[in-house]
């Protein structure tokens, strides 16, 4: 059996998660193999409004007890962005030591790029995710007065440089063998060379990959204007976060693309999760896009070893979508709950 706990969390973040569970339960009817057990936890801004925190003291304690963690989305407007990062899912990925960011992107059938000519668009970004620019390392000096300050420092380790950076050269093995550097050294100083000499020193362990680096911004064109040049792009976390919202963009919206957060010797439990935020201007509408919650439930399956049921469930998505039934965002007319319940279909017949 794997357990596994689910965070709906704000906004859409319920609704999606709901969807991508019946469509996990639907996928484990047929496979005697594919036992799952879910634990659902009413964490995020609404219980930070009832109780002051985004999850309780021992949440990361509960939570080590699972195979794998299902994430819906975070964030409300009336709860400051850094402190629903900063008490929920940031806490997650640093205690659980979930140092890689998978975010695939692909042209899935039914789907169009808004890109002119989009080409063969099958992307992966991996990004760096537990330290880099998202360090709470800093602080303000004279707040409130003319004289304020704010510093943040950005921590990068030669330990993480080398762990993120061996990881994606890895995956460009098991793909199309090469592998881009997302690297901003002509303006950031101190940390992006260390990053340029890290990539070239690791680089040196796999000559059968062609590896190379590029200036994050021109790459964040090149991404647009030639996307299908691009196999693997590894980044900091932060470049690796703005790289893999365009490549999500580019392969049609951002409800489609899912995200892995792993720790990938398995000493803890991996996040599975959506990538698009908690949208609370169409919380409880209906109309939310499933996409993304339902194939990061695949990559979940994936990473506990049932890769077959995680492809069957791309493998109905996909269909589903090219058959026209799709979400607003999509071009189509679908609500959120016909697109699950077409998949559940195909899946079960």
């Amino acid at each position: 059996m794997s357990r596994i706990a689910v965070v709906g969390g704000d906004g859409i973040g319920p609704e999606v998660v709901q969807t991508g569970m019946r469509v996990l339960r639907a996928v484990a009817e047929g496979d005697p193999a594919l036992d799952l057990e879910f634990t659902e936890f009413p964490w995020g801004c609404e219980y930070y409004l009832e109780n002051g925190r985004m999850m309780p003291e021992d949440g990361i304690e509960v939570l080590s007890g699972f195979d794998a963690l299902y994430l819906g989305a975070v964030g409300w407007p009336t709860v400051p962005d850094h402190v629903s990062l900063w008490q929920l899912l940031i806490p997650i990925r640093r205690n659980f030591d979930q140092y890689v960011n998978l975010r695939p992107a692909r042209l899935l059938r039914g789907v169009e790029s808004p890109l002119r000519k989009p080409g063969v668009l099958d992307v992966t970004v991996v990004r760096e995710n537990t330290e880099g620019e998202y360090s709470d390392s800093g602080g303000r000096l004279f707040a409130g007065t003319p004289r304020e300050v704010a510093i943040q420092d950005s921590v990068f380790t030669r330990h993480g440089l080398e762990r993120i950076i061996r990881y994606a050269f890895d995956l460009a093995g098991t793909r199309r063998g090469r592998l881009t550097g997302a690297t901003k050294s002509n303006g950031i100083s101190i940390t992006m060379p260390f990053f340029d000499e890290v990539f070239r020193e690791v680089s040196e362990e796999y000559s059968d990959i062609e590896a190379s680096l590029m200036h994050a911004d021109a790459l964040a064109a090149r991404l647009v204007l030639d996307p299908e040049s691009f196999d693997v792009v590894v980044g900091s976390n932060l470049l690796g976060d703005i790289l893999s919202e365009v490549t999500a963009a580019v392969s049609g919206a951002i409800g489609i693309a899912p995200s892995a957060n792993l720790n990938p010797e398995g000493d803890y439990p991996s996040l599975f999760e959506p990538i698009h935020g908690s949208a609370p201007d169409i919380a409880g509408k209906g109309v939310a896009n499933p996409t993304g919650a339902i194939w990061a439930g695949a990559m979940m399956l994936d990473h506990l070893g049932y890769d077959a049921a995680g492809r069957r469930i791309v493998e109905a998505l996909e269909t589903t979508l090219e058959s026209g039934t799709k979400t607003g965002d999509l071009g189509g007319s679908a609500k959120m709950d016909e697109v699950t319940e077409a998949v559940i279909e195909r899946l079960r017949g």
